[in-house]
């Protein structure tokens, strides 16, 4: 089992929680003196895939990153991408090299991350890729590309089982965006609702 802690990094048992390993190689914390420690990083979202158990991908405070180990060296896969920062992270349900993110705000070197929480240029923008993050394509298909002061958290985005593969995306401004064709086009499912922390995905039979 692989747990992310906020302001800690990522741990793993292999026996039940009797004891923890850290698993934190070749990831950043560049709000530390030491941008690599063992310990103190900030993952935002850990997901990994049950046709691939050793993949794991992280959305961290200071980058995207992959292992294919089981956590014991990350790579940081976040070229290509306008910003380090995010919190959303999703994978898609039928093929296991396909990720979603949603980064916010721009980093800087004197701001790495955090300052700003909403998308780049409030321009909303999910990122795909097809090859476990090596290379990202911007969809924007039916999301707004202006005055799109959104913010999403940890819990924010979804995908569901189907084939094609379904991705939602709740808002703190109370907006849930969907995709019914794996991220190609959107749709405004609902708005004016409370901020949305958390967003399940249930198929009714």
């Amino acid at each position: 089992m692989w747990v992310g802690i906020s302001a800690a990094g990522i741990f793993m048992t292999e026996d039940g929680g009797e004891t923890w390993e850290t698993k934190n190689s070749g990831v950043r914390a560049d709000f530390l003196p030491d941008p690599y420690p063992e310990f103190g990083q900030c993952p935002h979202k850990l997901l990994s895939h049950p046709a691939k158990p050793d993949t794991l991908y992280q959305q961290n405070h200071c980058g995207v990153f992959r292992t294919d180990d089981g956590g014991d060296n990350w790579k940081d896969i976040t070229d290509g991408l306008p910003s380090r920062f995010g919190f959303v992270l999703g994978l898609h349900s039928q093929d296991p090299d396909t990720i979603y993110v949603m980064p916010e705000d721009q980093s800087t070197k004197d701001q790495p991350g955090g300052g700003i929480r909403y998308v780049p240029n409030a321009k909303m923008i999910v990122y795909r890729s097809r090859n476990g993050g090596d290379d990202w394509e911007p969809l924007t298909n039916g999301l707004p590309q202006q005055n799109a002061f959104i913010h999403s958290m940890r819990e924010g985005m979804a995908t569901n089982d189907m084939d094609p593969c379904g991705i939602y995306i709740g808002t703190s401004t109370g907006q849930v965006f969907y995709s019914r064709d794996d991220g190609d086009n959107w749709e405004l499912l609902v708005q004016y609702l409370p901020p949305i922390n958390s967003l399940e995905i249930g198929i009714a039979k």
